[in-house]
């Protein structure tokens, strides 16, 4: 067998497009908000400078008002769609017009951390300017995707949440219309097989959503009230808890005191609002549609994210847990993004049912601060196991252990060199 390590570190060199790294070569030929966060971590491991490169090149498509894009559109490409000229952001370095989980701030501590442990002289220079755009980004958060301070943020549009075609956004997005101005040219399906990816008319609902916000000229205000999709989403709320957590710690130990209060406010509101998401009965948390003021019952792995910003009493976290195994029983890999037994269940189809490495490593992340280290380790060992066997894919069929999506895929590579415990 060859070294898997250096075959993940030979992805991420491969998909270097000069100080940022993009998800797979054609298929996503831009650099993409959490996807550079876990690899930032993952380059953390052998390679701290360009670990810092990755987060700063992230940030060079920041907006002013705080909002880092999901996509960061540095050079040409017509490999994807949809690209600038869809989004019409008129953004000095070309981007989207939204948002994606703020894996960031967990990043900027890791980077920062992984410098100080090597003894690097400047770490805390280099750390400075990311930790005060992850400030400037979780203040966006509150302002633009939580204006009524419920303590929950909410997504606009489905590729905010990084799972576009979650069976959780299905009755939502049943109510937006499929009218479009703009010409789709899905690019996607000359790379992966359809089988794998969105139908053409979550596409067309994808785009409709752009357009109304275009028309909006992406103002965060009359994006709030005109949404047709408006999502109080826990997974997203999760990450931003658990990044804000790392930032709140870099601010103390950047001596930027009266900040660390007002991020820790930010967290303590957030963790009382997941915790009021907790369905007994579900065994998990659950998403709220905004617009129709109803719970999410569609299951998906967005309702175990939230233990990785809680310290969850006993009752809850074995719940979840027993939970979490009823869904891996039978999988070849765990941990499937929607339980086999759902009627919305499709083992290939993108985020309605396979696993996902960057979804597992959160988890991992979770289960051990609940003190349950053992399914920790064993969701782990699933995850490198898929990867050795069916190698670097974009994601995996829990029930095959194939590699689906794209291949060679960056936060693969990242979250192996994170969970395979080998030393480089």
């Amino acid at each position: 067998m060859p070294d898997l390590y250096q075959k993940a570190r030979d992805i991420l060199i491969a998909n270097d497009r000069g100080g940022y790294t993009v998800p797979t070569d054609r298929l996503y030929p831009f650099q993409w908000n959490w996807d550079s966060a876990f690899v930032a971590m993952g380059f953390a491991a052998y390679d701290i400078p360009r670990a810092y490169q990755e987060l700063e090149r992230l940030v060079e498509g920041q907006w002013s008002d705080g909002m880092i894009p999901h996509i960061i559109f540095h050079a040409p490409s017509d490999t994807y769609f949809p690209g600038p000229s869809v989004w019409r952001t008129a953004h000095t370095v070309p981007t989207s017009g939204i948002s994606q989980p703020p894996v960031f701030g967990m990043a900027v501590k890791h980077v920062h951390d992984a410098a100080i442990a090597a003894g690097k002289p400047d770490a805390s220079a280099r750390t400075l300017p990311l930790y005060e755009a992850a400030l400037k980004w979780h203040r966006w958060w509150y302002a633009a995707r939580d204006p009524e301070g419920t303590g929950l943020v909410a997504l606009l549009h489905p590729w905010e949440s990084g799972s576009d075609n979650s069976p959780a956004w299905d009755l939502a997005m049943a109510r937006v219309p499929t009218t479009t101005d703009t010409v789709i040219v899905r690019k996607d399906l000359g790379h992966v097989d359809a089988a794998m990816r969105p139908r053409d008319e979550d596409y067309k609902r994808f785009i409709h959503l752009v357009d109304t916000y275009a028309a909006f000229g992406w103002d965060p205000a009359r994006q709030w009230r005109g949404a047709p999709f408006k999502i109080a989403e826990v997974q997203t709320t999760a990450i931003l808890v658990k990044s804000g957590e790392e930032i709140e710690k870099l601010a103390r130990l950047l001596g930027r005191h009266e900040e660390a209060d007002e991020i820790a406010a930010m967290n303590a509101l957030s963790r009382k609002a997941l915790l009021a998401q907790w369905r007994p009965a579900l065994r998990r948390f659950v998403s709220r549609d905004l617009i129709s003021g109803e719970d999410i019952h569609a299951p998906t792995q967005a309702g175990f994210i939230p233990l990785l910003a809680l310290d969850l009493e006993p009752a809850i976290r074995d719940a979840a847990c027993e939970e979490m195994k009823l869904w891996s029983n039978g999988m070849i890999v765990a941990f499937p993004s929607t339980p086999k037994d759902y009627a919305g269940f499709e083992a290939k189809r993108y985020w309605r049912g396979p696993s996902w490495a960057i979804i597992n490593w959160l988890l991992i992340d979770g289960l051990n601060r609940n003190d349950r280290s053992d399914m920790a380790e064993d969701l782990r060992r699933s995850t490198v196991r898929a990867i050795e066997t069916n190698g670097f894919a974009e994601y995996f069929d829990p029930l095959t252990g194939e590699g689906c999506g794209g291949l060679d895929f960056s936060w693969t590579a990242a979250a192996y060199i994170e969970l395979s415990g080998k030393v480089a």
